[in-house]
């Protein structure tokens, strides 16, 4: 007579669990050190990189490199870090909880439920606009469904943590707020001009997609390795970006003269800001990307409001969006979306400049 051993239950099956999360929770834990203390040399290891160049040692090449030599690790490491957490973040945001929070929402509240949603969700142009076919299909308001396609790649979690790190809290801050208020008031204009008829015809047609895995299923575990493949994932796409723009940073900050960035994007020149919008329009980059060039301007001495213009633009306005955009929306629609969102950008540009003068 055989016997079989009996399916551990209770305490004695959630052992291996409770050791497997404790390996995770210690190797996070090493791998934060080990960035800490990687982060805390970088200067350091950049001025030593450039003092072995042949290079004079005041010179614009010099300058070029060690802003490309501290920022390009810096900023990826940055990356790095806010993904990760926000991967862990976004364990709790699926897309189909998203759009169960905003069914029903009617507007005004709905545009401030959306647009703060977009912060908290990091989905980018790409993910977010089927996002909005979802968001169509389940009932939820026009107008609020613009709201969250418009904060969720332009107020996000890589911007506002990068902007945190490299310029400081002050213009973190001041993007959340006049980049919501962009993301509210634009979806709200939008939503009152009811323009349901002017959306593309079968995206009226398309119905809900199918739930994500329960997030209250998920384990510590889950939520430590949806951190690591948003790192895997969004690190993986943007990188060469981010050193794209990084090296234009170093041009920017080696070469391009203090005076002519402050006569071009400085406050003194009241069409600076439509012109940096304009320029913004076509660039094919991210938040990760320009951000190096954002730091570059504001050192260089270009003005706040100028550069929050250009950046908000790259993000919410880039060709690439648009060609997505053009999947689901009718051009009258696209037309409407780019004007409403390209005054609330200028506005914020104009409000700027006239206050921190």
């Amino acid at each position: 007579m055989t016997s079989t051993c009996p399916v551990p239950r209770g305490p004695a099956a959630a052992g291996p669990q409770r050791a497997g999360t404790a390996v995770w929770l210690l190797a996070t834990a090493a791998a934060l050190v080990a960035w800490a203390g990687v982060y805390s040399v970088l200067q350091p290891t950049a001025d030593g990189l450039v003092a072995a160049l042949p290079l004079e040692p005041a010179g614009h090449a010099a300058e070029a490199a060690r802003f490309f030599f501290y920022d390009t690790p810096k900023v990826l490491m940055l990356l790095v870090l806010v993904v990760f957490a926000m991967g862990v973040v976004r364990s709790f945001f699926s897309a189909e909880r998203t759009r169960a929070l905003l069914a029903g929402r009617h507007e005004g509240v709905g545009n401030v439920a959306a647009a703060a949603l977009g912060i908290v969700t990091p989905f980018c142009s790409c993910s977010a606009v089927p996002l909005f076919i979802g968001f169509v299909s389940a009932g939820v308001p026009l107008g609020v469904t613009f709201s969250f396609l418009i904060a969720a790649p332009m107020v996000n979690e890589i911007a506002l943590g990068l902007l945190f790190a490299l310029v400081g809290w002050k213009v973190a801050a001041t993007y959340l707020v006049f980049g919501l208020l962009v993301a509210i008031v634009a979806g709200f204009v939008i939503g009152r001009l009811h323009l349901e008829g002017w959306l593309q015809d079968w995206v009226r047609d398309v119905r809900a997609g199918t739930a994500d895995l329960p997030e209250d299923a998920q384990t510590v575990v889950d939520r430590l390795r949806a951190g690591l493949d948003a790192v895997h994932d969004i690190v993986g796409r943007v990188w060469i970006w981010v050193i794209g723009g990084i090296a234009v940073g170093a041009a920017i900050h080696g070469w391009v003269p203090v005076d002519f960035v402050a006569s071009v994007m400085g406050r003194g020149a009241w069409w600076s800001v439509p012109v940096a919008v304009l320029i913004g329009i076509p660039m094919y980059s991210n938040a990760a990307g320009i951000i190096p060039v954002v730091e570059a301007l504001l050192a260089n001495g270009a003005a706040l409001g100028t550069v929050l213009a250009f950046m908000m633009s790259v993000i919410a306005l880039s060709a690439p969006e648009m060609v997505i955009l053009r999947k689901v929306l009718t051009v009258r629609l696209l037309a409407v979306f780019v004007v409403v969102v390209g005054l609330g950008i200028l506005a914020v540009g104009f409000l700027f400049n006239a206050l921190f003068v």
